[in-house]
């Protein structure tokens, strides 16, 4: 049976339990689960022995150091020198400041009100990119962005509960997920080395279901893109300057 630790994350948020859209940890959290699953398929070994040494590591830090950059979700690199990572329990990605950013994850939900936010969405998305690239390097950019295909959808502020009806500012995540993903696909995509849309039902209605759309077809995507970004840290990275070798 497949199991990535991305996918299962990404279900947790919505599944069993009410799902805030305010909380802007989330995207981060799920998004390094990318670099667990990239050790465990170990289809690069440069990776793996790097991440095992240590040298390599999740940034615990809000930029790079001497780089006026923000934080994405994910932001892996090489260690500076002299500093200790810190492993937590359950992760064999360890934490520290890096001084380079060789692969950069950028996490996006979008729940309801896609079409209305979508401009936003896409604007970050691009914007992260420039930011992982900023500086010296030659990061490979993966975004990640999750699309509600639910026949209803509440969200939540406060206690006010705020359920979509179907018409006007309140349609249901089902009649705009195929434009949102459309627009996603044609002006955000081609801006990442690798690009994964999960498409996922979830209503945020007791008693907090979440289903695939097609769970299949989910795994097979991502499994291709762990691939090929194993490759191409493998091509990219051959002499463990943490700059990139073209």
């Amino acid at each position: 049976m497949v199991s990535y630790r991305l996918l299962d994350e990404f279900r947790k948020l919505f599944e069993g339990q009410r799902y805030l859209h305010r909380i802007s940890t989330s995207g981060d959290f799920v998004a390094i689960h990318l670099f667990e699953d990239l050790y465990s398929i170990a289809k690069s070994n440069r990776l793996k022995s790097r991440i095992d040494e240590g040298s390599r590591v999740l940034n615990a830090q809000n930029r790079r150091r001497g780089i006026q950059a923000r934080r994405g979700d994910g932001t892996f690199g090489e260690l500076i020198p002299h500093e200790t990572p810190t492993t937590d329990p359950g992760y064999a990605v360890a934490r520290g400041p890096i001084a380079t950013v060789e692969i950069g994850c950028e996490v996006k939900i979008l729940a309801k009100a896609m079409i209305k936010q979508i401009d936003r969405v896409i604007g970050d998305l691009v914007k992260q990119v420039a930011q992982f690239r900023r500086g010296a390097g030659n990061p490979i950019c993966i975004g990640v962005v999750g699309v509600n295909h639910a026949n209803a959808y509440t969200s939540y502020e406060g206690d006010r509960e705020w359920p979509t009806d179907g018409t006007g500012r309140y349609r249901h995540p089902v009649q705009e997920a195929s434009d949102a993903e459309s627009r996603l696909v044609s002006q955000a995509k081609p801006n990442f080395d690798e690009f994964l849309v999960l498409r996922f039902r979830a209503s945020n209605q007791p008693p907090y279901q979440f289903d695939w759309l097609d769970l299949r077809s989910t795994e097979l995507d991502y499994g291709a893109i762990l691939t090929r970004i194993s490759r191409e840290y493998d091509r990219r990275f051959r002499n463990g300057n943490g700059h990139g070798d073209e």
